[in-house]
């Protein structure tokens, strides 16, 4: 099988952040020729860089969708799509004259797929929001804390990458499936709030999970000794998830606890957890990152270093996988999933803003306005 199984898919992106971008690099690294519709700028933009990584591989034209002349190129590039992604609040493409019913008209097979964090309708669709507040409300931050300790603010990957982009992705492969089947395309209302609930299915079939009382009962995982990071002595994180009898034996094994009753007998007794918390941070505390990870080596005792991005590229872990790729704009994932039998390519080039934009104009001349897309 290939390692680009979206090959000859054609997907127009209007510029956004976050999650949207990031659902079409995926597109992109899948193999889809996608055309990032880039807004001119006058200068740089704070915060935002002008060659992110989740621009690569794909193919960019600047287009002022406020001017009539460019949302004719927008519509002409939309009748040979099979798919576009934006991520403005409800309304705005309609605004524009470029909403789902103005895009159908040129093109019925489209899969128009929208990126938002409450939705396209409910009380707060036209609220502002970001990744920690559509998870709070959405029921996915709640169970992140101890009992009587504040829900922890984690990485925007449980939102917006989580409930959001990878759920887009899923929606638009949906549509685009439907799409080849049926000839009718469809629109695609993903939001970080859906996704980020629907995601709890699996932490409520967990045993001991709960919809109400104290927070930590609601995650089964949250707060055991087994379940935990611990620092070392030289300021340094190891990770602890042993959840099955069997790897939290072979855990108090390594440790030479395995005579202990207190930690054989406790493992889900949740009135035993901040003790042998306790008795295990310091047992931690006494030998550096180094000695544990040389101590579990090889066990399925399911323990393992908090690494960086840095340190995980020079894991042998990745020196098999090739997972993460050193490259001339830094540090970069591969693309995933694989296929079988396929090596992963090195990250594709992240392109600078507007470069594509006479070679798609002057396609527009002569064809539909995709032509071949550039090597990548």
């Amino acid at each position: 099988m290939s390692d680009r199984p979206l090959q000859g898919i054609r997907i127009i992106e209007v510029e956004g952040i976050g999650p949207g971008p990031f659902a079409a690099m995926m597109l992109a690294d899948l193999g889809a020729d996608v055309i990032v519709l880039h807004r001119p700028r006058s200068g740089p933009v704070a915060g935002l860089s002008d060659r992110p990584v989740t621009d690569r591989g794909k193919r960019s034209i600047l287009l002022d969708l406020k001017s009539e002349p460019d949302r004719a190129v927008c519509l002409k590039l939309v009748a040979g799509a099979d798919g576009l992604i934006e991520g403005f609040r409800p309304g705005v493409m309609e605004r524009l004259g470029l909403g789902p019913d103005a895009c159908h008209a040129v093109n019925s097979r489209l899969v128009y797929g929208r990126m938002t964090g409450w939705g396209q309708d409910g009380p707060l669709a036209h609220r502002s929001g970001h990744d920690l507040n559509y998870i709070a409300l959405a029921g996915a931050l709640w169970p992140s804390a101890l009992e009587d300790e504040r829900p922890t603010v984690p990485p925007t990957l449980v939102g917006d990458i989580g409930g959001g982009a990878l759920y887009l992705v899923a929606g638009m492969l949906s549509g685009l499936l439907a799409a080849a089947r049926t000839g009718q395309g469809t629109v695609v209302d993903a939001a970080i709030y859906d996704g980020a609930a629907h995601m709890q299915n699996l932490l409520m079939s967990i045993a001991g999970a709960v919809d109400d009382g104290p927070s930590a009962q609601a995650n089964p995982l949250v707060g055991a000794h087994w379940s935990r990071t611990y620092r070392c002595a030289d300021g340094r994180f190891i990770s602890v998830q042993c959840l099955e009898p069997k790897f939290y034996a072979l855990f108090l094994e390594t440790l030479g606890l395995e005579g202990d009753t207190d930690f054989a007998g406790n493992q889900f007794a949740r009135s035993a957890w901040p003790r042998l918390s306790a008795r295990l941070t310091e047992r931690f505390l006494t030998e550096p990152l180094a000695h544990w990870v040389a101590l579990f080596d090889g066990s399925d005792a399911c323990v393992a270093p908090v690494l960086s991005p840095r340190e995980a590229h020079a894991h042998p872990q990745n020196a098999a996988r090739q997972t993460w790729h050193a490259t001339g704009t830094g540090l970069q994932a591969a693309a995933a999933p694989r296929f079988d039998g396929q090596t992963p390519r090195p990250p594709a080039p992240i392109p600078e803003r507007g470069q594509d934009s006479d070679a798609i104009l002057a396609d527009l001349q002569t064809g539909d306005g995709w032509g071949a897309p550039s090597s990548r």
